[in-house]
């Protein structure tokens, strides 16, 4: 390895900063981008957008298998208002084709639109099958090395949610990205799952307009309602990557109609769920097993991280008791089947993004290691070294540990 000469490799940026981030800060010369989701939720606007800006930096090639060049053009015009652009389009679905035009025009950037509509005369099986997206893939991928193209590829999901065609595709490409969100709601979440040249769980957000796909520089301005109050409604903080977004949950407990209780949570899992209702059961006497719950997360969003324990705790027993949780205050904490508060990660991080959207009051586990005073935080910081204690700091409430029999 040492013997190799380093040879550096400028990124091309795409023109969104938010795809920037989740590639790891461009495109990557030479490198394949998987980029997957569900039918309609702007792939093929996002990836035409970004081939549009980077045609005014260098050479771009859109090969589109599934749509007519007429109707890629008659998008392309909605999109940028007639806009010059040295974009090249190319509608084929024929492999060699494509690949002799990659090889004569040697793009600095080339957009396969989509990896399922290709097609290989040389072999038997039908379009679309595994035999052909394997072949056709590890073509381009060759082409693409030698010539240094940074190729993004559009893939389809199938009814399961996951990426369509075989799992070695994934394996083959140097990132993949999925774009996902409800295609009836306007914003849109970019995720990299796999990333060779940068790191995975990095977040993206885009809103869907009419005259396309904008990026979202200020994520919490879409997963908070406002100033408006209500019981069983708490915020937190989630870390996306290197990413801090402010973020609301909203709890309902109400008595149940039914033989066993229902539970159901929307954005958060519900075997996390389960446990933080078996822990205020035990360790705050709240007798929950009597009553359904549910839990959502506003904003489509998922939460999978544990720093989200206070708040869905809050959020259940505000809702519980009808109490609300004062609209400028975040929870922040780890919460363990013991009922005690464990410190979460970019703690000081969270703390920031919160001091910046203008809230005045953060609950957090004890002994977190952190100097406040040098932080120099505009915050009233509440720290807690267990669930009671830190649903009696954001509620207000007292509640006596049960009694064990």
């Amino acid at each position: 390895m040492s013997s190799l000469q380093e040879k550096s490799l400028k990124r091309l940026l795409t023109g969104y900063g938010e795809f920037d981030r989740v590639l790891g800060g461009g495109l990557v010369p030479g490198s394949l981008v998987l980029v997957g989701g569900d039918p309609g939720i702007g792939k093929s606007t996002l990836l035409l957008q970004t081939a549009t800006y980077l045609a005014n930096k260098g050479s771009v090639l859109y090969i589109t298998a599934e749509e007519s060049a007429q109707q890629v053009r008659l998008r392309w015009q909605r999109l940028q208002s007639n806009q010059e652009s040295q974009l090249q389009l190319l509608a084929e679905t024929d492999l060699e084709i494509i690949l002799d035009e990659l090889s004569l025009f040697k793009p600095d950037v080339a957009i396969i639109d989509s990896i399922q509509a290709l097609n290989d005369e040389n072999l038997s099986s039908a379009t679309g099958s595994v035999a052909q997206v394997r072949e056709c893939s590890a073509a381009l991928q060759r082409i693409a090395k030698q010539q240094g193209t940074a190729l993004l590829i559009v893939g389809h999901v199938t009814k399961e949610g996951v990426l369509a065609g075989p799992k070695v595709l994934e394996h083959l490409v140097d990132a993949v990205l999925t774009f996902e969100g409800d295609r009836f709601a306007s914003h849109r979440l970019l995720r990299a799952v796999k990333n060779r040249y940068g790191a995975t769980h990095e977040l993206g957000l885009f809103e869907m307009r009419g005259e396309g796909l904008r990026e979202i520089s200020n994520p919490s301005e879409i997963f908070l309602s406002g100033d408006e109050s209500a019981s069983g409604v708490a915020t937190i903080v989630a870390c996306e990557g290197t990413r801090s977004i402010v973020v609301e949950l909203q709890g309902l407990v109400n008595a149940t109609t039914y033989a066993s209780p229902r539970r159901t949570a929307t954005g958060v899992g519900n075997n996390r769920m389960h446990q933080i209702l078996a822990v205020l059961e035990k360790h705050m006497g709240i007798a929950l097993s009597r009553y359904d719950c549910y839990l959502a997360v506003a904003g489509g969003l998922e939460v999978d991280e544990p720093a989200a324990d206070l708040g869905i705790a809050a959020a259940i027993v505000s809702s519980f008791r009808d109490l609300i949780i004062p609209s400028r205050t975040v929870l922040i904490g780890e919460i363990g089947l013991g009922g005690q508060l464990r410190p979460v990660a970019q703690l000081e991080q969270r703390l920031q993004e919160a001091m910046r959207l203008g809230f005045e009051s953060a609950v957090i586990p004890r002994n977190s290691g952190l100097d406040f005073q040098q932080m120099k935080l505009k915050l009233n910081i509440l720290e807690a070294s267990n669930v009671n204690e830190a649903i009696v700091n954001s509620l207000g409430i007292k509640n006596k540990r049960p009694k064990n029999n």
